[in-house]
């Protein structure tokens, strides 16, 4: 336990350095942890972690969301809501649905099904790793905007893909009217729990007094209570 405890405390220390010299040397840091992640992978003796999916889920992808969310220009997510969208669910379904069938074409024993759970994985762009990305390169305000609302609205599009390729890959059917109906009903609930949840945090820093520290603490605990009402509450009970 204590050796396992220590390997991950060199990782983290190996990840914060490796953001610090990404910084120093005016490189995107996403770019710096993928190639040290390749390189580290390399090593023979390093030790295997095995960890399931739904942890990672609830560990990393609600805090990252939430920066992402809370660094992003809403007046210009507006702006271009249109873009946005068409990028953040059309286009992600049709880079889906473009991976499932070359996926079906070139590798063998790759059903569609199949085709689309991986194409549900490697469609979507990190929000933070495009946020990182655009700080360290000159676009256009219209464009930085666009991507990084686009980032930050695919993950939604992409997780749902994944589930009913997951459905379609277990129960061996795909019922297409069934799937956008739940494709609403947990896009409009995920939101809406969202901001429910949102609006009660709001009435409590108003209503009762808080701290620096107080603060901090719901800050941390307000992405992961959106995130497992969505999931729990609202997405399961479809």
């Amino acid at each position: 336990m204590t050796e396992q405890f220590l390997y991950f405390l060199s990782l983290i220390i190996a990840i914060v350095a490796l953001v610090m010299i990404a910084e120093k040397i005016k490189v995107a840091y996403p770019v710096v942890l993928v190639v040290a992640g390749v390189l580290i992978s390399l090593i023979p003796s390093i030790p295997q972690i095995h960890i399931n999916p739904e942890i990672i889920f609830i560990i990393f992808l609600p805090p990252l969301l939430y920066e992402a969310a809370w660094t992003i220009s809403w007046k210009e997510l507006w702006r271009w809501r249109r873009i946005i969208s068409s990028f953040a669910f059309v286009v992600v379904f049709l880079t889906a649905l473009s991976v499932a069938f070359i996926a079906n074409r070139f590798i063998p024993g790759f059903f569609l099904a199949l085709g689309f759970l991986l194409g549900g994985i490697v469609s979507p762009p990190d929000a933070v790793s495009a946020g990182a990305i655009l700080k360290s390169v000159n676009v256009p305000k219209r464009v930085s905007s666009i991507l990084e609302g686009e980032s930050l609205l695919n993950d939604a599009s992409s997780l749902i893909i994944f589930r009913f390729a997951l459905i379609a890959l277990s129960t061996g059917q795909f019922i297409w009217y069934s799937a956008a109906l739940s494709f609403g009903w947990m896009l409009l609930g995920g939101i809406g729990t969202g901001l429910f949840i949102g609006w009660l945090f709001i009435k409590v820093h108003k209503l009762l007094p808080t701290t620096a520290n107080i603060d901090t603490v719901l800050t941390l605990v307000t992405p992961y209570l959106m995130y497992i009402a969505a999931e729990e509450g609202i997405l399961k009970s479809r």
